[in-house]
């Protein structure tokens, strides 16, 4: 859902330009910066970042919104990093972001503030559960939650979704009959990485039936739900039906949106009292409280100037998706997930009748690419990898030249 600039023009500073034409082609020099993303793909995937492309953990090579640093130098200017207090505004902004954003309205007292959203997933998984239980995915999914859930010593149920000529969709006949009664929690991608599927409301409430019919807690990660491309819409789950609202657990950031996933903090959303309570006791036990620094840049990112940027982001992504997808579609064998939403592109290797191994070298020594392994997102990924296309354009028609030439004896 775009945010309607008529409704911004009381609030919006239109002289503000670096927030409203981002240059999002701006070439900025990551590497030896202790960037994750480029300076450790080397150790994780073998590319050099010298000549390498990293297409693999889930962030931007793209600024903030101008209001996100301006709000950090205005707390570096003055210069005393205390205890924050008094969230009222935080989140309010977080209220006013998910009513005009996303049609949702909700009272602050439901939001609790993590460590991000995996440190919010391992929180709910050792509220509302114990060890033993089993943990319900929807598989392939991402790859945190396997490594959240194993550590808590929870087992993990896989559901595979089916792949429908590109698309994922779901089987609850099949995941009927895997049912053991150990279950306590499902996990809901939405929209889904790795498949970029922005689920409708009729799969939604398949899901909310699954969570009732089994007696689950049902998380949903929509950590994702501002990069959603036209023709779609996302939907967030706590919107399609109130009876589920008092088995949800609801989790989302501005981490993923507007870049600043460094700043590791997230919103796990609880509309039930009871389940708030025991979230509450169990945050309390663990000493857990978010950092001044994330609360201040997520207050700016979820305001008027924010949401400008943001649509100027999805035309930006959507060229790119649009370069990446025309590429890989023109090599023979490889085939990839109409994206919906996300910024990452879920390539199949399996028509070309290769080995694991072998697609894997010629993505990254070959073609110089660092992307995702398909099996670290469940036993059905094995045949594919997910690239992260959010860089600038120019990185990505490298990349696809890269990949054509890598592939070119199938062509």
């Amino acid at each position: 859902m775009q945010l309607d600039k008529t409704m911004l023009m009381t609030n919006f500073d239109w002289g503000n330009f670096r927030a409203y034409f981002m240059n999002f082609d701006e070439k900025i020099e990551r590497r030896g910066t202790h960037c994750d993303k480029w300076d450790m793909m080397e150790s994780k995937y073998g590319v050099s970042p010298k000549d390498g492309i990293p297409m693999w953990v889930a962030d931007m090579d793209f600024r903030p919104p101008e209001c996100v640093q301006k709000a950090i130098e205005n707390l570096s200017d003055h210069g005393v990093y205390g205890y924050y207090g008094d969230d009222t505004s935080y989140r309010e902004a977080i209220q006013w972001w998910m009513k005009n954003r996303h049609g949702w309205e909700l009272n602050t007292e439901w939001i609790f503030s993590t460590h991000g959203l995996v440190n919010g997933a391992a929180v709910c998984i050792e509220t509302f559960s114990d060890p033993g239980d089993h943990i319900v995915l929807f598989t392939p999914v991402y790859h945190s939650f396997f490594k959240a859930i194993k550590a808590a010593n929870r087992e993990i149920l896989e559901c595979p979704l089916v792949n429908n000529q590109g698309r994922y969709e779901f089987d609850f006949v099949s995941y009927d009959n895997l049912m053991t009664g150990k279950e306590k929690i499902v996990i809901l991608c939405s929209p889904h990485n790795p498949g970029g599927r922005v689920w409708s409301m009729e799969e939604l409430k398949q899901v909310a039936d699954f969570a009732k019919r089994y007696s689950l807690v049902l998380i949903s990660d929509e950590i994702h739900h501002d990069i959603v491309y036209p023709g779609t819409n996302h939907i967030p789950m706590a919107t399609i039906d109130e009876d589920i609202c008092d088995r949800l657990i609801m989790m989302t950031a501005t981490t993923k949106t507007f870049n600043i996933a460094g700043a590791h903090t997230g919103n796990v959303i609880i509309p039930d009292e009871n389940l708030r309570q025991k979230f509450t006791k169990k945050m309390s036990a663990l000493g857990l409280s978010p950092n001044s620094f994330g609360l201040f840049m997520a207050k700016a990112a979820y305001s008027p100037e924010g949401a400008v940027w943001v649509d100027e982001l999805i035309k930006y992504l959507d060229k790119n998706r649009q370069i990446f997808d025309r590429a890989i579609t023109k090599i023979p064998g490889l085939d990839t997930m109409k994206l919906e939403g996300t910024y990452l592109a879920w390539v199949d290797f399996s028509r070309t009748g290769m080995e694991q191994k072998e697609f894997v070298n010629r993505v990254q020594n070959q073609a110089k690419i660092a992307a995702n392994l398909g099996p670290t997102f469940g036993k059905n990924g094995h045949s594919f990898l997910r690239f992260n296309f959010a860089t600038t354009t120019e990185n990505v028609k490298i990349a696809a030249e890269r990949l054509s030439l890598a592939f070119s004896d199938l062509q």
